[in-house]
């Protein structure tokens, strides 16, 4: 068989999402390790006041590419964007682009969707399913399509413990789902929501599944492949270590505990940590693109794209390399020095963020409204918690992936291929990867220069110095206020420190002994 690179030599490819976090890996990947590689085309929409060609243009000059940009100066002409908007019936692209894209292209990554969890369910639907749908029906109309790649989530089936790599039964059929909303408010959709999605967390894994189906009942037509990840992270090793550019997922949560705005979170310390690196997710779903398209499976292959199986790392761990990291390489300008903790005690979760996120908000907020200043620390931490809470049901138990499809297709490589379009997570040294995703966070989502890291240090010892202080005052309020001036409190105070000076000098004495 022609290796991988020589399959996508004089291809044509049509990309969904090119501009999201994956979508952008994925095109950089093919430019640079599929050099002649004959066209990309994008769906791309206009977006927050910029043209279709900005958002390409603003695409193009990111870091990401400079790799790609050191090979091939001119690799944007090989980009062709299509505008598109997925909101729309036949995604609205123009009679001309689909004659265009049904005439050349080869084969397609569907790769856009809604990853926020608490989208209304009509917009997540629209989104997931019914552009899914319209997609499809784009492809069945493609001349030289030899496969057609799906990303949906190793989640989509989250109300199972065990998941194999196979589609399984809808909670509801999508189309009679989309039929009875098409009419409904918003807010009576949004009012039956929750009974809807039944036993799953979110709209997000809801119309996932619902994806999965749609695209099940044209594969007769087509030559499938599905890809699950789950939790998407910063990169392991291309095009450099810890590439990340925003805040969804882990990259929020790391970074506000960096700035010392988070210091607790609900989750198991013995739960899986299922994050799976976005270059891996890239490299898996270009092989398997290659080996779809040549061996024309009669039936959609699933691939779960997943670590905890295989390389497990737990979020008791995840914890304390992401702290140990940020103390090594502090954040600017933080808010207090980083050590969050980790619990499973609703009560005592509770505790926390009332004494660790609530009330130094407050005080905050106080000192900001006393110099005339718009409060703003409450707001901050009432997001994080929505955001945090959204994750709790990731962080909160374990799931079982089979893994077959993503062992076999690694058997299929060359060794050449292997090494090109690495995606075996056995060889993943989590300590390192934590390291770079937290460096990553620091130098791509924030834009913070590593020169930098010695005056981020000092303010980190300014931060520990003001604790002591307020804890020293607080000490000594606490005994003028409560202790000096009750006869009772002094007494159990005075035997508290007389146990403690007995306790020593015993100490002292066995150590002598001893000697």
């Amino acid at each position: 068989m022609a290796s991988i690179s020589e399959w996508y030599a004089e291809k044509n490819v049509l990309i969904t999402g090119a501009t999201g976090f994956m979508g952008k890996v994925l095109v950089e990947k093919l430019l640079r390790s599929c050099p002649k590689v004959n066209a990309i085309y994008i769906l791309v929409r206009p977006k927050a006041g910029q043209s279709m060609q900005e958002r390409v243009q603003d695409m193009m000059t990111c870091k990401l590419f400079d790799r790609v940009r050191e090979d091939n100066p001119e690799f944007h002409q090989k980009v062709i964007p299509i505008s598109s908007e997925l909101t729309q019936p036949g995604l609205a692209i123009s009679p001309e682009d689909v004659q265009k894209l049904t005439s050349c292209i080869d084969i397609v990554f569907h790769c856009a969707a809604t990853i926020r969890f608490d989208e209304p369910l009509k917009h997540a639907l629209q989104l997931n399913v019914i552009a899914t749908q319209q997609l499809l029906s784009l492809a069945l109309q493609m001349q030289h399509l030899h496969a057609f790649i799906h990303i949906s989530t190793a989640y989509a089936n989250c109300n199972r413990r065990h998941i194999d790599e196979v589609i399984y039964p809808p909670p509801v059929e999508p189309k009679k789902l989309i039929d009875s909303l098409e009419w409904m408010d918003d807010s009576i959709v949004c009012d039956i929501t929750a009974r809807l999605i039944g036993d799953r967390p979110n709209t997000y894994t809801y119309t996932k599944a619902l994806a999965e189906s749609i695209i099940q009942q044209e594969s007769h037509k087509l030559n499938i492949g599905i890809i699950r990840p789950s939790i998407v992270g910063a990169s392991w090793q291309e095009p450099f270590p810890g590439w990340i550019d925003n805040f969804n997922g882990p990259s929020g949560v790391f970074i506000a505990a960096g700035k010392g705005i988070l210091r607790t979170m609900r989750a198991s310390n013995d739960a899986v940590a299922d994050l799976i690196p976005v270059d891996v997710v890239v490299n898996l779903t270009l092989a398997a693109g290659w080996y779809i398209s040549i061996h024309k499976p009669k039936t959609p292959l699933v691939y779960n794209c997943t670590t905890g199986g295989i390389n497990p790392f737990h979020w008791g761990e995840i914890e304390h390399h992401v702290m140990s990291s940020f103390k090594r390489n502090p954040l600017e300008q933080a808010f207090r020095r980083p050590n969050a903790n980790i619990t499973s005690n609703y009560l005592m979760y509770q505790y926390w963020i009332l004494v660790s996120h609530k009330f130094p908000a407050f005080i905050y907020d106080l000192v900001l409204r006393m110099s005339g200043q718009k409060p703003q620390m409450m707001r901050i931490f009432n997001r994080l918690h929505k955001a945090i809470g959204l994750l709790e049901y990731f962080s909160s138990q374990d799931w079982e992936w089979k893994s077959d499809n993503m062992h076999m297709l690694m058997s299929e490589l060359s060794p050449e291929d292997r090494k090109t379009y690495n995606f075996d997570i056995r060889q993943l040294n989590w300590p390192e990867y934590i390291e770079n995703y937290c460096i990553g966070t620091k130098k791509y989502v924030l834009n913070e220069d590593m020169s930098d890291i010695p005056a981020a240090r000092q303010h980190l010892r300014k931060l520990r110095n003001i604790r002591y202080t307020f804890n020293t005052v607080l000490l000594v309020f606490i005994w003028r206020v409560f202790i000096a001036r009750s006869q009772m409190a002094r007494n159990i105070w005075y035997f508290v420190v007389s146990l403690c000076f007995k306790f020593l000098s015993y100490f002292r004495a066995s150590s002598t002994l001893s000697q």
